[in-house]
């Protein structure tokens, strides 16, 4: 598997997660519909995590309806009508596939527990970052001023009609978050590293977002 080095490093400065982005992956033809270019991407995706320290059949994945819902994954699987996962429980790896859209990695800084979401413009509308805080607060019991908070690369304007990233870290702000990071990233600026939904019409594959407590 060919994969340009990464432009996106998600929580680097967090010793006590391990967290990737697999962005676009040269070489495989991904202008199809989502499940064939998912079915595509997959052996490389897979190829990835176990070089990069994450079992992938450790994986949790959600449905991703564009909704507000969040679930606490306790195991691998498909975990379905919902858009977050959050655990504490370690080795095991949550994955959300994003293509415009934001995955948001929540940790906390003390190792105690993860979560991820998908944040479009609906799901942000939904408060889905804001309501997985809160869930993952009060599942695990911790300060959310302990949670640091990591918007991916997702589209943003002029290119999208909101700024939906914007609105998600005021949403993890005022859901009491710690530290916020966005590093700006606009994936339909640059379809050589980032697959786009929108600039690609629908048909292109999905970047992987994954995180883990080791």
């Amino acid at each position: 598997m060919a994969l340009t080095a990464p432009l996106f490093q998600p929580l680097a400065h967090i010793a006590k997660v391990r967290a990737a982005f697999i962005a676009r992956i040269p070489g495989i033809a991904v202008d199809v519909d989502r499940a064939a270019a998912l079915a595509r991407l997959a052996p490389s995706h897979e190829e990835f995590l176990s070089r990069n320290g994450f079992d992938p059949a450790s994986l949790a994945t959600a449905e991703q309806v564009h909704g507000g819902e969040a679930a606490v994954a306790e195991k691998p699987g498909f975990y379905r009508g919902v858009d977050a996962l959050v655990t504490a429980r370690r080795g095991l790896t949550l994955g959300i596939y994003v293509a415009d859209c934001a995955a948001v990695y929540l940790a906390d800084k003390n190792g105690r527990a993860i979560g991820l979401v998908h944040s479009g413009r609906a799901g942000t509308e939904a408060n889905i970052t804001g309501r997985t805080i809160g869930l993952m607060c009060a599942e695990f019991g911790l300060d959310p001023a302990d949670l640091v908070v990591q918007i991916s690369p997702c589209i943003r304007p002029p290119l999208y009609e909101t700024d939906f990233a914007k609105e998600i870290a005021s949403q993890a702000r005022a859901a009491g978050a710690g530290e916020i990071l966005d590093d700006g990233i606009c994936t339909g600026r640059d379809p050589a590293h980032y697959y786009s939904y929108r600039i690609e019409r629908g048909r292109t594959g999905r970047m992987l977002a994954v995180l883990s407590l080791p």
